[in-house]
């Protein structure tokens, strides 16, 4: 489901018409979403869709479609989905099956040319200056870089490219029969003029003389020698501009397998699969070789090689070019190095079954630096200046019959000591990147002579200390999600739009925690409140731009951290602790306290709901509505419960301590939602030593009850839901819920959806000695820890 899996992400940014008309309505989104992986698995594009022989095949398509629809509707426990599914499955029906293989094949393509062209253009399409790091400028005003053609045109021309090699092979075959057709004429011609020498001399008879016959036979078959010749020449130049193509785009594949590997590492869909990419290297090598014997044949048949000589050139350059593009790192070494630790990575030759017998092939390996990585693949562009000392940086390569690969393992390498550059101004170690540098000399089978083959890692910053790695890593996202597929190493942006920095995040907390569930858009917009500053719950932050300081050089407002080492955190203690709550969408995530104050002010006592703390890294806090003494509703948050609070008891038992949260947001009873989280009590025995048993529960600090909350004051006056006026209209997103969000099943569908429209509360409740609070005091009139928790027996 690697497409689909990208565009849910994407589609939670596209206008409702835009939709509309991606998804028409003889082919919903739905359809599209719950059969993700049984159409992306079909061959949509071998159909021709005006030719009606392929109607029984188009017909069985829109039969299974049907099936699958109705599978699914029959497995499905929710009553509304289950209708909706039914409901699509009669639709679908309805549709002519041709009409239907069209319209799922120009979606799938619509699809593709969408992640293509977010890929490229969102976040840099507006940048005027370039950093080759984040705080190095290299200063280019103006530019604008083309649409990436990751996954987008160029998955499009794949098919056509698929057919150039057929079409390759084919023209091959066609130049060798002209070769054959043309060596079978010239003994025959061989033949007849040595029958026409045997001959007596002609006779003075009425009869056609059998010598002048010959000598018209002759001519005939000289006459298709010289067609032949020609057209056998033509085919040459004809099939080496298309090898020329196919091997063109292979090394640009190459280019978008390693860009795709690059997005990996923060989560984008990558199939580490090198079989076909290896097939199809070899194939060009055959082709080339082929053709070289037959310009060598056709020289010889013309008794002259001047002519051939510029065919023989680009066919050797074409070689040349291939045999230096096959080398690829398969298995890349961490992108955050620290010294004197070790490491592995594993280089791969896609020519290694033509690898020519005889010593075996050592690849080198050496650091080089961001400057250094510029000049590989240019002409004298071997790294001289060694800038690390790299141990065990040497391996061979070897032959795996079983997987018919040729790689390279470093198994034990490390960095012993590294020399850094000069930096500037405000620049951190963390931020200066390096690379490893693979190089050797291969000999292929029926070449003339070994070429140097190099290649390089993908950017690492290297660490002296494990206290550096959040900040080489916030150096490494921003590289890996940032970057454009054929830049110049290490080239990123200095600042991206809103919108590509939120699909990042929700890509790489995905890909970090391990979940299906993104980040939601109220998610989001709480993070862009975070690093812009700004606490309005109803700014569209879409086309603002986040800066590398931004992101993490620059200590978020009233906080000692940035918001990379923030977000970093949250990351970790969901992915060690609260992986399965997120999944069944039972942690609402990122939320302000203003849009906190709106969704819980009219839900009854004891409603609570998860969230990140913003004011502390790595950990979770319960908000909920309690009632004082005085009769006011309040909403209280519990202090945040961090790594070595759940390392010591799961979140899940300390819910079930605390008696005085009843109901999880909306109005699910917490005990039917959070049941199968508790921790079973059983029997109490006494030790074996006659002790009594003891047990840890969280429970509110003495002097402190959740009924009698202390005062949260604004100049001398108590604060209830908001600091607004009597009588104000409040905007506020309205909570939605997918279909098969149940109470007795949450799931990974069961967290509120909010869309991107507000509408007004009016908050009447509020005395009107609180009018006039500024806006921009609310986050600090709401602290984040009310309660003091500790675990006590």
């Amino acid at each position: 489901m690697a497409q689909w899996d990208q565009m849910k992400l994407l589609v939670q940014q596209l206008q409702s018409q835009t939709l509309n008309d991606l998804y028409p309505g003889s082919f919903p989104m739905d359809v599209r979403h719950y059969l993700a992986n049984w159409i992306e698995d079909q061959p949509w594009e071998t159909f021709d869709v005006d030719n009606v022989d392929q109607d029984p095949q188009a017909n069985r398509l829109r039969d299974q479609i049907v099936g699958q629809l109705m599978e699914q509707a029959h497995k499905n426990p929710n009553v509304l989905e289950k209708m909706r599914l039914q409901e699509f499955s009669k639709k679908m029906n309805t549709v002519q099956p041709m009409a239907l293989v069209r319209t799922v094949r120009d979606v799938l393509r619509k699809e593709r040319q969408y992640l293509g062209l977010t890929g490229g253009t969102v976040g840099t399409g507006l940048v005027g200056q370039y950093h080759s790091s984040p705080g190095q400028a290299l200063h280019q005003p103006g530019v604008s870089p083309s649409p990436s053609p990751i996954n987008g045109t160029q998955n499009l021309a794949r098919p056509k490219c698929n057919q150039d090699m057929d079409n390759l092979v084919f023209k091959v075959l066609e130049i060798r029969k002209y070769r054959q057709s043309m060596h079978q004429l010239n003994e025959e011609m061989t033949w007849e003029k040595q029958d026409v020498e045997s001959m007596p001399s002609p006779m003075q008879t009425s009869e056609l003389d059998p010598q002048q016959e010959k000598q018209k036979r002759i001519q005939q078959l000289e006459y298709h020698y010289r067609e032949y010749g020609k057209k056998r020449v033509h085919l040459l130049h004809e099939t080496i501009g298309i090898l020329k193509e196919c091997q063109d785009w292979f090394i640009q594949r190459i280019k978008e397998w390693r860009w795709e590997q690059h997005q990996g590492t923060i989560g984008g869909v990558f199939d580490e699969n090198l079989g076909p990419l290896q097939n199809r290297c070899e194939q060009l090598l055959g082709v080339n070789v082929q053709l070289r014997q037959e310009v060598i044949l056709v020289a010889q048949d013309n008794r002259s090689s001047d002519p051939f000589t510029e065919m023989q050139n680009e066919l050797g350059k074409q070689l040349k070019a291939l045999i230096q593009s096959s080398m690829v790192v398969d298995k890349q070494p961490p992108q955050v190095i620290k010294t004197q630790s070790k490491f592995s990575t594993t280089v791969r030759y896609l020519l290694g079954e033509k690898v020519a017998a005889g010593k075996p092939i050592v690849l080198k390996a050496q650091i080089i630096t961001e400057v250094q990585a510029r000049s590989v693949g240019q002409e004298g562009g071997m790294a001289s200046e060694n800038v690390g000392e790299l141990i065990n940086s040497t391996a061979i390569l070897e032959h795996n019959p079983s997987s018919k690969s040729m790689c390279a393992n470093f198994r034990n390498m490390s960095i012993k000591k590294i020399k850094r550059a000069d930096r500037k101004g405000s620049e951190s170690v963390t931020e200066e990147k390096f690379a490893i540098l693979f190089t050797a000399d291969i000999a292929i089978a029926g070449c003339d002579a070994a070429c140097s083959v190099q290649t390089i890692s993908l950017p690492v910053v290297i660490i002296v200390h494990g206290s550096q790695d959040n900040n080489a890593m916030a150096t490494v996202v921003w590289d890996c999600a940032f970057s454009e597929p054929n830049r110049i190493p290490f080239v990123v942006p200095e600042r991206v739009l809103w919108l590509q920095m939120s699909m990042t995040l929700s890509r790489k907390f995905m890909s970090e925690v391990g979940t299906q569930r993104c980040l939601d858009e109220n998610n989001l917009h709480f993070l862009a409140q975070k690093v812009f500053n700004k606490p309005d719950i109803t700014e569209d932050f879409n086309t603002k731009h986040v800066t590398w300081s931004q992101f993490n050089k620059e200590v978020m407002h009233g906080r000692p951290f940035t918001f990379w080492q923030w977000f970093d955190g949250v990351m970790e203690l969901t992915k060690k602790h609260l992986v399965r709550y997120w999944s069944d969408g039972l942690i609402f995530g990122f939320i302000g306290k203003q849009h906190l104050h709106v969704i819980l002010q009219n839900k009854q006592n004891g409603t609570f709901l998860l969230r990140f703390s913003d004011s502390e890294i790595g950990g979770i806090t319960i908000a909920y509505v309690a009632l004082a003494e005085n009769g006011i509703r309040r909403i209280q948050n519990i202090q945040p419960f961090t790594k070595r609070d759940l390392e010591i008891r799961c979140l899940g038992d300390r819910i079930r301590d605390l008696d005085f949260i009843t109901h999880v947001y909306p109005d699910l009873p917490k005990n039917d939602v959070f049941g199968q989280y508790y921790t079973e009590l059983g029997p109490v025995q006494p030790t074996t030593e006659g002790y009594l048993p003891t047990t840890i529960t969280t429970t509110v600090v003495r002097g402190l009850d959740p009924s009698s909350p202390p005062s949260m004051a604004l100049g001398g006056d108590d604060i209830q839901m908001a600091a607004f006026s009597q009588g104000t209209q409040f905007p506020v997103a309205m909570p939605q819920f997918s279909p098969n969000f149940s109470p007795s099943h949450p799931g990974a569908h069961g967290a509120p959806i909010f869309p991107h429209h507000f509408e007004n509360f009016n908050l009447g409740n509020i005395p009107q000695n609180q009018a006039g609070a500024p806006e921009s005091m609310l986050e600090d009139m709401l602290p984040d820890s009310i309660y003091n928790f500790d675990a006590s027996m």
